[in-house]
């Protein structure tokens, strides 16, 4: 456990980092503004037409196109961790104090979770390595249904292309994002257009935009505290969640400002393929069209199989077993007024296991390998004469 000064010093410095990477002379304002303008226009383009969740899939979609056209649009890093707080804070509001007495009802579905967690890992990386030619490195940590980041890093240190892993996952998130909202649209016949329960900036009081700010920043220390992974998400999640179970607060985050923490969480996604070769994308989108299909043909598979076999809905089973985005996936669920807790706890858990298990499973299977070329490569015996 991390004492209080070092996580105090940690977040300081993270924060100090962040303000530095705000410097005129380090952002790239004018591209940043330009990617928003797109992003803004994707948005209301897409509440135009009444697509699922405008906010987020108009921009995400507007950018993608933007930085595969090699249009000067880009988005850094330091701008998300805001945006997600928020995120965060209104996912946690959404727990309710008869949340504990549920949470022993799930055991069945997070055992079903663990079986979708090694069909996947095992026929995803089969296909990268078979059909996209990967390196056994590579194709293991792409393939892996795991957290973006924490890929990228395992990845790499144990020499795979960062790059792909990076890129892999990234459409990953990108195409499930961008197909599931219109299936579950589609199959619930509710509309994803606007947040259920969503309130509005006048309509709330000045203590509920205080609740929001202070269970974001005491979110981001308590992410720091804990060594949460995706801990500006988790963090302010945690804090939120209990502020509400406990009944101090019944706030929700005006949906003004989620919406506009969507538009920019659809902005940074979109703007990760700005400078990436159009010859690499188009590669790769091309193979996670194949690798997403099978993703969602298992989520299909485990989500129809859980639910048959209990009381839980298929349509929340789908969402909390689809490999999207954490916070993605809980916004879906928000709009559809499934248990965001059931969501997201299920994608909390994924993230958890294959960020502990992926690595040592790893090793494992590189010294099964390693005995069996041993094994195949011992000379044979000389026939007697």
């Amino acid at each position: 456990m991390i004492s209080p000064i070092s996580s105090i010093a940690a977040w300081l410095d993270d924060v100090r980092a962040g303000f530095s990477a705000l410097k005129p002379s380090r952002f790239p304002y004018r591209r940043f503004c330009l990617a928003l303008v797109l992003g803004f226009g994707g948005g209301l383009l897409f509440l135009r037409l009444a697509l699922p969740l405008p906010w987020m899939m108009g921009p995400m979609l507007t950018c993608t196109v933007a930085a595969l056209m090699r249009v000067p649009v880009a988005a850094p890093p330091v701008i998300r961790p805001p945006m997600t707080m928020v995120i965060g804070v209104m996912l946690g509001a959404a727990f309710s104090p008869d949340l504990m007495t549920r949470i022993l009802q799930w055991w069945p579905a997070i055992l079903g979770l663990l079986a979708f967690i090694t069909l996947c890992g095992g026929s995803v990386v089969w296909y990268f390595r078979r059909v996209g030619g990967y390196d056994r490195t590579t194709a293991y940590f792409a393939g892996m249904p795991g957290g973006l980041v924490e890929m990228i890093s395992l990845g790499e240190e144990r020499g795979g292309d960062g790059q792909v892993i990076a890129l892999v996952h990234s459409v990953r998130i990108l195409l499930i994002v961008m197909t599931l909202p219109f299936a579950i649209q589609w199959l619930e016949s509710v509309s994803l257009n606007r947040m259920a329960g969503a309130v509005s900036l006048f309509s709330t009081p000045v203590i509920s935009e205080l609740w929001l700010l202070g269970c974001g920043l005491a979110g981001c220390f308590l992410g720091y505290r804990l060594n949460l992974p995706a801990r500006y998400l988790l963090g302010p999640m945690l804090a939120s969640a209990l502020v509400h179970l406990a009944g101090w607060s019944d706030f929700k985050p005006p949906f003004e400002i989620v919406n506009a923490a969507q538009l920019i969480l659809g902005v940074v996604i979109g703007c990760r393929f700005a400078g990436t070769p159009s010859r690499t994308v188009g590669h790769i989108i091309l193979l996670s069209l194949g690798s997403t299909a099978i993703l969602l043909f298992w989520t299909a598979v485990c989500a129809g199989a859980v639910s048959w076999l209990t009381e839980h809905r298929a349509i929340s089973l789908l969402m909390a077993y689809s490999p999207g985005g954490l916070a993605e996936m809980s916004l879906i669920a928000l709009a559809v007024q499934a248990e965001v807790a059931f969501v997201a706890a299920h994608h909390i858990i994924r993230i958890f296991v294959v960020m502990v298990a992926a690595a040592p499973v790893y090793a494992l299977l590189d010294r099964l390998r390693s005995r069996g070329i041993e094994a195949g490569s011992s000379p044979s015996r000389i026939p007697a004469e």
